[in-house]
């Protein structure tokens, strides 16, 4: 335990010296493009403050392009700023493209602090379903009604045959004309389908 809360209070202190240490190369370079008081103080407020809300977008947000490039430009505003400082440049006589840059920068990070804060992800679309969508089945399709066939005939024995010829004639001779299906069944005592059948092969 305790060696862990060393490891931490080590990384906190270097991080705090980094911190300030970069401040303050920050609000040099500010003060040598002739912004003074408040404002020179301001400057490193405002890059510290878009490098961790760019790092902040990276870690939580889905947007990585855009949280990726106001990073670098932070980035590479903090570390200009200390390399600046380190003799490369003279502060007593700063050039003209660095008083735009130092200038400039306000309405960059107002932008890119705005960006950042404004443009969140896009939330997946669910779509809620309840008990009775979940329950409720679709409904089957009616299948079209099939052509209605007519039963194929029983088979009739032979013999029921020729004694059925034998009352359809007798019927002819005695009344005139062909015996129908009704009469014939009553004269043999079949049902109306084996009627029907014998009526056909008469």
């Amino acid at each position: 335990m305790r060696a862990q809360l060393a490891r931490v209070d080590a990384v906190l202190v270097q991080a705090l010296i980094a911190a300030a240490l970069s401040f303050a190369h920050l609000h040099d370079v500010a003060s040598a493009a002739e912004q003074d008081g408040w404002k020179a103080w301001a400057y490193p407020v405002s890059v510290d403050l878009l490098l961790v809300a760019a790092w902040r977008r990276l870690r939580t947000g889905t947007t990585k392009a855009a949280a990726w490039c106001w990073f670098v430009i932070a980035l590479v505003a903090s570390l200009g700023a200390n390399i600046a400082t380190a003799g490369l440049l003279d502060l007593d006589n700063v050039p003209a493209w660095l008083r735009i840059l130092v200038a400039g920068w306000p309405a960059v990070a107002f932008l890119g602090g705005t960006l950042l804060a404004h443009t969140t992800p896009k939330a997946p679309v669910v779509v809620e379903t309840t008990d009775d969508d979940q329950k409720q089945e679709p409904e089957p399709t009616p299948e079209p009604p099939a052509e209605e066939q007519v039963p194929p005939h029983p088979p009739v024995p032979a013999a029921l045959v020729a004694h059925a010829r034998k009352v359809a004639t007798e019927h002819h001779t005695r009344t005139g004309n062909p015996i129908d299906t009704p009469t014939l069944r009553a004269r043999l005592g079949v049902p109306a389908p084996m009627a029907e059948a014998i009526a056909a092969q008469l």
